[in-house]
């Protein structure tokens, strides 16, 4: 069984940062690529970024040059820096996590960015 908890979601005014944090435990043996998604109501679920085992990373272009995706292999953790929020930021993000076995969904954290 595998469990990711998050945490850092919040209520932020535009031009804010704010900094999420997912971090799994329980039967892990290897992860290969942690990301965050997000799903704003009404839309799609989309990748936000992700960051792979060697530390390759990969964005959305709404989010280029705001976001950074980092990751703490020894914590089995994954972290999004958000700075310059936007209200179209605003949504439920979601952090996942591929192994060698399956793929993991975190239960989601609330982001509002108000103008």
């Amino acid at each position: 069984q595998v469990q990711l908890v998050e945490s850092g979601g919040g209520l932020v005014q535009a031009g804010g940062s704010l900094r999420l944090s997912c971090a799994a435990s329980g039967s892990i043996f290897s992860i290969n690529a942690m990301g965050w998604y997000r799903q704003a109501p009404g839309k799609q679920r989309e990748l936000v970024a992700a960051i792979t085992s060697s530390g390759s990373t990969v964005y959305a272009d709404s989010v280029k040059g705001r976001f950074t995706i980092s990751r703490d292999n020894a914590k089995n953790t994954v972290y999004l820096q958000m700075n310059s929020l936007k209200p179209e930021d605003t949504a439920v993000y979601y952090c996942k996590i591929a192994t060698t076995v399956s793929g993991y969904w975190g239960q989601g954290t609330q982001v509002t960015v108000s103008a």
